[in-house]
């Protein structure tokens, strides 16, 4: 058993996928090829944005936005606490301050009404400016841009979307990557819309900030000469063989495979939601599943299980097994675990089980029905 099958997705999708590679082989144009503006401009009508820039990861997508921004020492961006890494250390690594967020524990996302208690503590400091708020996506589910934006617009903030792992999922028929002033995604292969490596894009209404990404993933070229470089940029281009990969695994991701995983979820819900916490999508929100992820009621517990699932050939994840302002590289920020008591619990407590398109009825009930036994 996969904790995601990308093998069985391929197997499905193989003709089409060996196609697109054969055909991008075929033309040799391997760096920004017909591929790729194709794939930019089926992933911004897809989420509803104007303008898609893809770049060679999700940590470059965030990074390229607050380069693009001018986002450096002395500004304060504000993010989850409860995530990976990168959400966090693309505004270190410009010189910036990252400020951390407790999470809403049932949602897993950014609380709004924390954030708002930070910004004003980083105010009444004065030792920064409030300049960015990255609420992150997390496990599929797009934050509560609703209050968030309001916030924003309090303090006269930028929002960029972390949607790494919400790709797929919406509010009210709104789709993730379509919330704040930019926002971006990861097509890393255990992704919602995976590729075959790495793989990021940026997705935003502002022809001068599309134009902008557009040079800044080049080493900060000119659009008239490309031997000008006008600015001092990456070099984080989505190469052609992975948009022939994306190709069809966005279409079949549209088609059916977002069905199927929230399918799967509403099962293990059934099954799981008189004896643990399952996770809960609020009113007019819709999931992509990027995991499915349960509260176990203590850590020692939680290895127990994981040890004997395994055994049983079910594997598991925790993500994660820290908070952002528990990592070595912000230890010097001094920060302490009853600031943020919900990712506290969380690092704790939480659980993904297998989660993916392809997980048949078998399986699912073999997950329940082995994981019900343990507890």
């Amino acid at each position: 058993m996969q904790f995601r099958d990308l093998k069985t997705q391929y197997d499905r999708l193989k003709t089409e996928i060996d196609t697109g590679i054969q055909e991008v082989i075929d033309s040799s144009g391997f760096i920004l090829g017909k591929k790729v503006n194709e794939l930019e401009e089926k992933l911004a009508a897809y989420v509803g944005r104007k303008y898609c820039v893809t770049c060679g990861n999700g940590t470059d997508a965030l990074q390229l936005v607050l380069m693009a921004w001018g986002i450096g020492p002395g500004d304060a961006v504000f993010t989850s606490d409860f995530t990976y890494f990168a959400s966090a250390g693309t505004s270190s690594i410009l010189g910036a301050t990252a400020v951390f967020v407790d999470i809403d524990k049932r949602t897993f996302n950014m609380d709004p009404e924390h954030l708002e208690v930070m910004i004003k503590k980083v105010k009444k400091e004065g030792k920064l400016k409030p300049r960015v708020i990255i609420p992150v996506d997390l496990f599929g589910q797009p934050a509560d841009y609703e209050k968030i934006e309001a916030i924003a617009q309090k303090y006269d903030m930028l929002i960029l979307e972390d949607g790494a792992q919400g790709f797929g999922g919406s509010i009210n028929e709104k789709k993730a990557c379509s919330f704040g002033d930019a926002s971006t995604t990861s097509f890393f292969p255990a992704k919602p819309l995976g590729c075959y490596g790495d793989g990021g894009a940026i997705f935003t209404d502002d022809p001068e900030m599309d134009q902008m990404l557009r040079s800044l993933r080049v080493q900060g070229r000119s659009v008239i000469d490309k031997y000008d470089n006008q600015r001092i940029g990456m070099n984080s281009r989505l190469d052609t063989l992975q948009a022939a990969v994306l190709l069809p695994k966005l279409k079949c991701f549209v088609e059916y495979e977002l069905d199927s995983v929230n399918n799967i979820a509403n099962r293990y819900t059934a099954r799981l939601g008189d004896k643990l916490i399952t996770p809960i999508v609020p009113d007019g929100f819709y999931s992509s599943w990027a995991q499915y992820t349960v509260y176990i009621e203590s850590a020692e517990k939680r290895k127990e299980i994981q040890e004997k699932l395994k055994e049983k050939g079910i594997p598991t994840m925790v993500y994660y097994p820290r908070g952002l302002h528990q990592q070595s590289a912000y230890a010097g920020m001094s920060l302490s675990n009853d600031d943020y008591p919900n990712t506290v619990y969380a690092t704790e407590h939480v659980l993904s089980l297998p989660m993916h398109p392809y997980l048949n009825d078998e399986e699912i009930d073999y997950i329940c029905k082995s994981l019900l036994e343990l507890l």
